[in-house]
């Protein structure tokens, strides 16, 4: 028999129940990959858009060569960069990017391939034959043993015969880094201050400086026009009905893990590994992403946003508008509430830590200097992103399991794997 105070008690626990809000069912895979895919478009289009005004930007230097144009159009350059490094959290995840990828964002890049290099870079390389090539002082080219005709710089001749000639890896013709060291020239400065200073009468063919000024705007601007042609494949690719956009949605689920490996790749083979520690060990500013225009700050900056949009699921385009939707956020956390918290922790800490990166670069010591062997203070900053990257990475594995994706490999890197066959 029940007593008053049992009764009570009861009735106090029924109504404490009741009041308590109900744990958010999580969203549908489908519903998550769907935001996924359009965030991966907005990004493409923005990085088209973007390349379109540099495009613009070149051709405005192209018609009237000097430091101003040239300036101008090298801003385009960084504000290109912007929305392209927070869609690279689409490469690992999604084989159809990356086998595009290489030809927008190769690097690094043997330079003299292109152009003339200063005479400390040398004649030759034991593993790269074109090292110092230089296509746009020489209309005919060996490659492979076999006689090439360079007389016409063509995209053709940049995507098919020059782009990873004789299959080697830093012969890079295409994509941003070749505009970069078109627009900057070769930074000459290791570890101290100063980017690239190419002269804009480099582009005059009035008043020529560096020779073959007309092959040199040839190049410039069909690299250009490449990128762009890129950038609309990807476009294409990731709109409804595109291919990339079909290879997500028709299995949600495994949707979801290619989301998440682009995730914890590039958080910690690609980013935290292959673009920062191993140039931290190394002390090599050739190891820069951004080299040629000490942008690389921001390089990394935005890649880590990418991974933060991501989880999140929402993206703010170039004009300002927000793109958002059911997120892989809101999945975890309807599953296991510690793991969404940690993870949103561990996130905000990492862009932390690539903000004191990007104030650092800002108050005049840019990535490179850095890197210096003689920066204890500067590698601690880079060696401090890389540590809240590789303690992201380890929540995005417990995202993996709060989301039942099984097992899912990352990539690796030797700079964290196995330091020590970097000396090797």
């Amino acid at each position: 028999m029940k007593t008053l105070a049992t009764a009570g008690a009861a009735a106090i626990l029924l109504a404490a129940a009741s009041a308590a809000p109900a744990q958010a069912a999580p969203p549908a895979a489908a519903d998550v990959v769907a935001t996924y895919a359009d965030m991966a478009h907005a990004k493409y289009e923005d990085s088209l858009k973007a390349a379109q005004d540099l495009d613009a930007a070149i051709d405005a230097l192209v018609e009237s060569p000097s430091e101003e144009t040239l300036a101008a159009a090298r801003k385009a350059w960084v504000s290109a960069r912007e929305p392209y490094q927070q869609s690279e959290v689409y490469r690992f995840g999604n084989p159809i990017v990356d086998a595009w990828e290489g030809r927008v964002n190769a690097w690094p890049l043997d330079e003299g391939l292109i152009d003339y290099v200063a005479a400390a870079y040398g004649d030759e390389s034991a593993e790269n034959a074109a090292y110092s090539a230089n296509v746009i002082a020489n209309p005919t080219l060996t490659l492979s043993g076999e006689q090439i005709d360079a007389s016409a710089i063509t995209k053709t001749l940049l995507s098919d015969t020059l782009h990873e000639a004789d299959g080697v890896e830093a012969n890079v013709a295409t994509g941003y880094h070749a505009v970069e060291f078109l627009l900057w020239g070769q930074d000459l400065n290791g570890t101290g201050p100063g980017a690239g200073a190419r002269p804009a009468t480099d582009f005059d063919p009035a008043n020529c400086t560096g020779g073959n000024c007309e092959r040199r705007i040839a190049y410039l601007t069909t690299a250009s026009e490449l990128l762009i042609d890129d950038l609309k494949e990807m476009v294409a690719a990731w709109a409804p009905g595109g291919e990339a956009r079909a290879a997500v949605a028709d299995d949600p689920t495994k949707g979801l893990a290619m989301m998440v490996t682009g995730m914890g790749s590039l958080s910690y083979g690609e980013l935290a590994g292959e673009r920062m520690k191993l140039g931290l060990m190394l002390h090599d500013p050739e190891e820069e992403h951004d080299c040629f225009s000490d942008n690389t700050h921001y390089s990394h900056y935005f890649n880590a946003k990418g991974i933060q949009n991501v989880y999140h699921g929402r993206y703010t385009r170039i004009d300002g508008t927000v793109v958002t939707g059911p997120a892989l956020a809101d999945l975890v956390e309807a599953k296991d509430p510690a793991v969404h918290k940690d993870m949103t922790t561990r996130l905000a800490a990492t862009m932390d830590a690539m903000g004191v990166l990007v104030d650092t670069a800002q108050g005049g010591e840019a990535y490179d200097q850095m890197l210096g062997a003689e920066n204890p203070e500067g590698n601690a900053k880079i060696q401090a992103a890389v540590d809240a990257l590789t303690a992201q990475t380890r929540s995005i594995e417990q995202v993996v399991a709060a989301a039942g994706l099984g097992g899912l490999d990352f990539e690796g890197s030797d700079s964290l794997d196995a330091p020590e066959k970097v000396f090797e």
